[in-house]
């Protein structure tokens, strides 16, 4: 087990302590695992208090969201263990006046006896002491009467409703009724791409296969209703939301909103793809999404899956969820933009293509038939490509070069009325398709050659030797590196030159190239040697020596592919 904190038993306090002190509104009550609003009136001029709470292990919840405007405590048990119902008391008479409190329970057994004993115990002390109980789950509907479902993240949301009523001044009885109204509304689901770990117990709740998810699981580690295999982005969403239209709480013209969680491990890119699917989906099916969230708002410790939430609104509600809060966790905003929104692009923008009606020289033909064997090699090495550039990169290169290969074979045949004009347009297509460091560098080399060749229409092999000079001598002016570097110009450069001086010795063009490439192959294996100087290999140092440049093995793949 890896895990970021000091002792097991010590990660609860220390986690309170962490929250307290990035959330100027709050405090710890004591040495209680509670948290507080700092600057609360005296008794009697205190509106509803909300506490909620639970295990610990799904922050930011609930310590994250107290502050003015929505919750006035967070009673925090050990890792995903309800609370006593002395600490749950304890939060009670910190918090309570005259109006009462209201008390929110995600519908676990532990929760509900701990927070329903300590209601009754304030309740004999005669502090008014309402329970709304969220039990949201839809993936449960086929297995427990609705009233045993688990509550999840749509608590959050009815932690927002009732917050903004209780800011309101409204009654006891009122904020219980929003409360109890949204969490009946509302359906949530989730999905697991794996387990989760408990620091005091140091190894994963249950084990997946390599392509295997659940689906409809808690938040607690516990597996799901069902195990099938991993699906894409939108297929779950689509399966999540026909669960939540067949239970039959949100339908066809309902204005809604859309609450997309993360459960632990769930990067913001995934998130927000998922969050693009929700909203398509929703209004394919003739929702109106008002407001939508994504972001990790209830955890299940370092769990990778989601969860959506959709509640059905009312403009009454509306107000609400936009009420302005004090809180370390909520975003507030999550007004929509219309899904797929773009700008057009001025027509000015775009460079006039008069290539269409241009023919196809015999030489335009040969660069043709060589991007193709170029791009077919650059996708069959994509693994590779990935595994050697995750060695001292981010691993992106064998995709980014594939990318390269689809901007090659989707130059127009038209481009090809001359070398020049398709070299052109393949460093304009190749600069758009390939990420990160490769584009750039590619790009800059094809124009260059372009240049050198411009006026030519039937390159000989001299000119091409120059064109190629010219290119490797860009990549080097752009990105400053030199032979001995590390980099892909290790490579590059050594065939380059090797090319250039063969045919100045008379050799054949075809055996110049021939040893042209072997001179790069010789200069990416000697970069297994070499100590990086530029680019993310050189933040590794000495970590890096052992496996050869993967700029430089990606060069050395696409020129034995033209080698005819």
């Amino acid at each position: 087990m890896k895990k970021l904190i000091n002792r097991p038993e010590d990660v609860v306090r220390e986690m309170l302590e962490g929250v307290v002190a990035l959330s100027p509104a709050t405090a710890r009550l004591g040495d209680e695992n509670i948290v507080v609003q700092a600057r609360l009136p005296e008794d009697c001029a205190r509106k509803v208090a909300l506490i909620s709470g639970g295990g610990s292990g799904h922050e930011p919840a609930h310590a994250g969201y107290v502050g003015p405007g929505m919750l006035t405590a967070a009673v925090a048990g050990d890792v995903f263990t309800s609370p006593s119902a002395d600490a749950v008391l304890t939060a009670i008479r910190a918090v309570g006046g005259p109006a009462g409190v209201l008390l929110i329970v995600k519908n676990y057994t532990g929760d509900r006896l701990n927070f329903g004993l300590a209601a009754e115990m304030a309740r004999a002390e005669g502090i008014p002491v309402e329970i709304v109980v969220v039990a949201d789950d839809t993936a449960l509907r086929d297995t427990v009467p609705a009233e045993r479902r688990r509550g999840i993240a749509g608590t959050v949301l009815v932690h927002k409703l009732a917050g903004a009523a209780a800011a309101e001044g409204l009654p006891l009885g009122s904020v219980a009724a929003i409360a109890k109204a949204a969490a009946e509304r509302i359906s949530s689901m989730g999905v697991s791409l794996g387990s989760c770990t408990l620091p005091s117990v140091g190894k994963p709740g249950f084990t997946l296969g390599e392509n295997e998810i659940e689906i409809g699981l808690g938040i607690h580690g516990e597996p799901g209703v069902k195990r099938m295999a991993n699906a894409s982005a939108d297929a779950l969403v689509d399966l999540v939301i026909d669960t939540m239209i067949a239970d039959g709480k949100i339908k066809r013209g309902d204005d809604v909103a859309l609450l997309v969680n993360g459960l632990g491990s769930t990067p913001p890119l995934e998130l927000a793809i998922l969050a693009r699917a929700g909203l398509a989906r929703l209004e394919r099916e003739g929702m109106t999404v008002v407001r939508s969230w994504a972001g990790t708002f209830l955890s299940a410790l370092d769990m990778p899956g989601f969860s959506l939430s959709i509640l059905p609104i009312t403009a009454d509600d509306l107000v609400r969820l936009d009420h302005p809060v004090e809180t370390l966790a909520w975003p507030g905003g999550g007004k929509i933009n219309k899904p797929g929104a773009t700008i057009s692009i001025p027509s000015h923008s775009v460079p006039a293509d008069d290539s269409r009606r241009a023919v196809v020289t015999q030489s335009g033909q040969r660069l043709r038939q060589l991007f193709a064997s170029i791009a077919s090699a650059l996708v069959n090495a994509e693994d590779e490509l990935a595994r050697l550039d995750s060695i001292s990169g981010d691993g992106d290169l064998g995709a980014s070069m594939r990318r390269g290969a689809d901007a090659l074979l989707s130059l127009p045949d038209a481009a090809f009325s001359s070398v020049a004009q398709a070299l052109s347009q393949a460093g304009e297509r190749v600069r758009k398709a390939i990420a990160g460091s490769s584009g750039p560098f590619y790009a800059t080399a094809l124009m260059r050659a372009a240049r050198r060749l411009s006026a030519i229409d039937e390159p000989t092999a001299a000119d091409i030797a120059g064109a190629f000079l010219d290119a490797v001598q860009a990549i080097m002016d752009l990105g400053g590196a030199r032979p001995g570097d590390r980099t892909m110009v290790d490579a590059l450069e050594p065939a380059a030159r090797t090319l250039s001086d063969q045919l100045g010795s008379n050799v054949a063009f075809k055996t110049a190239w021939r040893t042209a490439v072997e001179a790069a192959e010789d200069g990416m294996k000697r970069t297994s040697d070499m100590h990086p100087k530029l680019g993310r290999a050189s933040y590794l140092g000495k970590r890096a020596i052992g496996h050869p440049d993967a700029g430089a093995a990606a060069a050395v793949i696409w020129l034995r592919a033209t080698i005819q």
